[in-house]
């Protein structure tokens, strides 16, 4: 299946209560998750509001691909983009960020904004690939909650 095809027939969707438990296995399997952030927790706060989703790829009924999608009135983020390793290379991860893309723009967001690891340079790649750019910022972050830094 080339490229365009297979985005063609990711079907994408809002999640639903039943799909959790399915999407915090595929972002386990991804490698996306961290020892300090809950990823049911991140789900449901995302879903608390109307400033956030997440999104779900399927194809041939399997979750292939998501993105947790939001923003902040100014500017949209993503988190937990992922697509099953199973399947990279096939165009659902170009699929599951354009949907994001038109989720921000749907609601007038004009810039979306994301993070990735320094080391991850595969993942610079794709992003680059698909039209974003390094902004060569520096993050900085604190725990509200008297936590000892992370990375």
């Amino acid at each position: 299946m080339n490229i365009s095809a297979a985005a063609q027939a990711l079907s994408i969707t809002a999640i639903e209560d039943a799909e959790i438990p399915e999407v915090i296995a595929l972002w386990q399997r991804c490698g996306s998750t961290r020892p300090w952030n809950d990823p049911a927790s991140d789900i449901a706060l995302a879903r608390q509001g109307t400033n956030s989703t997440v999104l779900l790829g399927r194809h041939d009924g399997a979750l292939v691909a998501s993105v947790l999608v939001g923003h902040d009135g100014h500017r949209g983020w993503v988190y937990y983009v992922t697509v099953d390793p199973d399947c990279r290379y096939a165009g659902f991860g170009r699929a599951i960020m354009n949907a994001a893309e038109e989720w921000l723009r749907a609601r007038g967001i004009a810039k979306l904004q994301l993070m990735v690891r320094k080391e991850n340079t595969k993942v610079h790649a794709f992003y680059q690939s698909i039209g974003y750019y390094n902004q060569e910022t520096v993050t900085f972050a604190k725990w509200l909650d008297g936590r000892e830094p992370t990375p």
